[in-house]
């Protein structure tokens, strides 16, 4: 169980690989290139273990519930706004890289992921901008990308996400990170449209007025993460859905970054 990013990397993975040990994957990875990436989705591939990563907006109860409501009322999404806004960690680790860091790769992950499993479509292209800290001693304090789920070829007639994460709020400064908060997910969709409040808050507008949902009698998200986890390392079946989709965000977010060095829009293959 890897819980936190250190200066290992992939390092546990693959030594799990080699011990037949299932992979329950909580933390981003420090992994730089596509190359990189790859390598490890082939090693996890060719040791035949079971590996799941942890996104926990995929199980939150407003998540679940928001693609009942794409299903039934709200009709397909056409555009979707994520954001994360949170202050820079303190005291991080001196052999920690300094640009990329694992907390914003991480987030910027988890983010790509969830608005590909909301919308429900593979994006085609991205575009990513960044900006590093005046200090420069902490990385990144802000990323944005832009996804484009149109038809190959087509930009523009399909679905598209804006996606950010900023860390340039200091600590010391708790009631500026509170201070309104935008919502962690807004979904503009044919017949409407959605707003969550991570985990358990949905409130959606349609043509019959606005409706609130609170979802807090349902089971917490770590409770769910831990029980995917057991069946899969029980199953018979092995799981790889989440090894695909993990080094699936992990390319976009790379690709992303690509995008803001070149700049120019980079095509997913």
């Amino acid at each position: 169980m890897i819980l936190s990013p250190q200066w290992f990397g992939p390092l546990p993975i693959l030594a799990a690989c080699e011990h037949g040990k299932s992979v329950y994957c909580g933390a981003a990875l420090d992994i730089d290139s596509p190359s990189e990436a790859a390598q490890v989705r082939q090693r996890v591939q060719d040791a035949g273990i079971a590996f799941m990563a942890e996104f926990p907006r995929r199980l939150a109860p407003a998540t679940v519930r928001l693609k009942e409501l794409i299903a039934t009322r709200l009709g397909k999404p056409k555009l979707l706004f994520c954001h994360r806004r949170s202050t820079v960690e303190p005291g991080l680790s001196a052999r920690r890289p300094l640009k990329h860091s694992p907390t914003m790769q991480r987030e910027m992950i988890e983010q790509v992921d969830w608005c590909r499993y909301v919308a429900g479509l593979e994006p085609t292209s991205v575009m990513g901008i960044s900006h590093s800290g005046l200090a420069g001693d902490d990385g990144e304090d802000y990323e944005m990308m832009n996804l484009d789920f149109s038809p190959q070829g087509k930009l523009g007639l399909g679905p598209t996400a804006q996606i950010s994460c900023g860390r340039y709020l200091p600590s010391a400064w708790p009631e500026a990170v509170s201070f309104r908060p935008p919502a962690a997910l807004q979904v503009c969709c044919d017949s409407g449209v959605a707003f969550i409040d991570f985990p358990a808050t949905l409130t959606y507008f349609d043509a019959a007025g606005r409706h609130m949902e609170s979802l807090e009698s349902e089971r917490p998200v770590g409770e769910r993460l831990l029980m995917h986890f057991y069946r899969a390392v029980t199953s018979l079946v092995r799981k790889v859905d989440d090894l695909e989709d993990a080094y699936r965000a992990m390319s976009i977010v790379l690709a992303g970054r690509e995008s803001f060095e070149q700049g120019r829009r980079i095509w997913l293959s």
